[in-house]
């Protein structure tokens, strides 16, 4: 049998016979919109054109607004370094992490820890309590959101769409510390704007909190809101607590840019602890990520029905012990068979932190930064299969009319199946079986195998079938990809 490697724009059924590790010098478009909820398939979103986009990448815990290191103050990843990895993957879409505490003492993920910048400037009088001048949050530190909008900028003309995180609450229900010298905490303003010591910053509790939150939103929107890359997400993992507040956000957001030149989507992602599926559906946002292990691991039973843009995170529960426990297989398998159930994916990628504690198994980067001791030189390779997966399943995607594509269970014994019938089939065949069966509507087709392991394509050829069912054997035992494209 004769493989070549698939370019990843390359047509239907192709002879291109380029490196798919090469894609950097030939990909990264810059990325159009701003995006919207396709009118004819809410699965996915659709850029300025019309076109439907598939969502796809890797995000890391110091990837944007704040910079992460055990040094003070930290010194950040190099941007562009992670712009190529991203691109080198075919990767076109990350979340950008920021961070509210000045000071984390989390020793698990490699801590204690110190970040920075933030939006504020810290001008005093008195010191916060990391020892540092007390921010006044009637000032925005303008370098700040320069910074941000800068690294929006160089990502849309890489071909990469950017989530904003806005705030993070994980770190205040499960980090905050006597030193942390979050913002809002009156002990660390001059403001006399007081969230306490706990999480009622994400809660609705104290009126004038929330209207600190929402000039700040309003900075960041007035900071992006020409850039056509932007997508955002109101918060990381705050509990059931934080629903409310979260609903409010949204909708603040929704009203704010109303009077903009450019809306942009809105996100919501799983609320830990105490969350459900359940609350991100119901709620005002344009996107959601789920909670991974509610259905979308090892099978991904459940199916995009499109009310939501469902993009699924290994960070909400599907933790990096099970990613290992699975293996590379599993993982690539996890990929595939979202993609055929109408999910965009993402993977928590530790990229090049060097974890210690008793997360000390999850990441090996090579060697050590001479910038920032938290970080290596060189990515860990046991992770590169499901990078790679992401990339190679966005392949496919990018040459499929996503806008006429809808999950096809029915239509495939793997129940793999993402299809526009009589036009356009994509079956994912796990391994195992020695067939498949695809129904077929009456005419003549295109095939073409792919290896989703070595990302190459196999069998090619042209059929014809009467309206029915047709048997296709797969290359080997192993994964496989069958795409089938109906001559017009």
């Amino acid at each position: 049998m004769n493989e070549r490697p698939v370019h990843p724009t390359a047509g239907a059924i192709t002879a291109s016979v380029i490196i798919v590790c090469s894609i950097g010098s030939v990909f990264g478009q810059q990325a159009t919109g701003p995006l919207s909820v396709c009118p004819t398939n809410r699965r996915y979103f659709a850029d300025g054109s019309g076109k439907a986009i598939y969502l796809t990448g890797s995000h890391t815990w110091a990837n944007f607004a704040s910079d992460q290191g055990n040094g003070d103050p930290p010194a950040g990843i190099d941007y562009d370094a992670y712009l190529d990895s991203l691109v080198a993957h075919n990767h076109n879409f990350f979340r950008g992490w920021l961070w509210e505490l000045t000071y984390s003492e989390q020793g698990r993920n490699g801590g204690p820890f110190h970040f920075g910048p933030f939006p504020w400037q810290r001008t005093g009088p008195g010191n916060a309590t990391d020892g540092k001048p007390k921010f006044n949050l009637n000032k925005f530190n303008q370098a700040y959101f320069d910074r941000l909008r800068g690294r929006v900028q160089t990502a849309q003309e890489r071909g990469i769409y950017v989530s904003i995180m806005l705030f993070q609450a994980y770190a205040l229900q499960l980090n905050r510390n006597g030193a942390d010298g979050y913002p809002l905490d009156g002990r660390n303003n001059i403001n006399s704007i007081d969230a306490g010591a706990g999480v009622d910053a994400n809660t609705l509790k104290i009126a004038a909190v929330t209207a600190k939150q929402e000039e700040y939103v309003r900075k960041v929107i007035d900071t992006v809101n020409d850039l056509d890359n932007v997508l955002y997400e109101i918060a990381n993992e705050g509990g059931d607590y934080s629903t409310e507040w979260q609903y409010r956000m949204i909708d603040f957001i929704h009203r704010y840019e109303k009077s903009k030149p450019k809306q942009h989507p809105v996100g919501m992602t799983f609320q830990h602890r105490g969350g459900t599926n359940a609350a991100l559906f119901d709620s005002p946002a344009d996107w959601v990520s789920p909670q991974c292990s509610d259905g979308y691991i090892q099978d991904p039973l459940l199916v995009a029905d499109g009310s939501k843009v469902m993009i699924v995170d290994t960070d909400h529960g599907y933790g990096w012990t099970t990613l290992k426990k699975d293996g590379p297989a599993g993982q690539q398998a996890w990929v595939w068979k979202n993609l055929t159930r109408g999910n965009q994916t993402l993977f928590m990628d530790p990229y090049l932190a060097k974890i210690a504690g008793a997360n000390s198994g999850r990441n090996s980067p090579q060697g050590t930064s001479l910038r920032e001791a938290y970080f290596g030189l060189s990515p860990d390779p046991y992770w590169e299969t499901i990078r790679l997966a992401l990339g190679r399943a966005r392949i496919y995607a990018q040459k499929m009319d996503l806008a006429s594509a809808t999950p096809r269970s029915d239509l495939s014994s793997t129940t793999y199946c993402l299809a526009n019938p009589g036009r356009e089939y994509l079956v994912y065949h796990p391994g195992g079986a020695k067939s498949l069966t695809v129904s077929l509507k009456e005419g003549r087709y295109a095939f073409e195998w792919f290896n989703p392991t070595t990302g190459t394509v196999g069998d090619t050829g042209t059929f014809t079938v009467a309206d029915g069912s047709r048997s296709f054997t797969p290359p080997s035992d192993n994964d496989a990809v069958l795409y089938i494209k109906g001559n017009q």
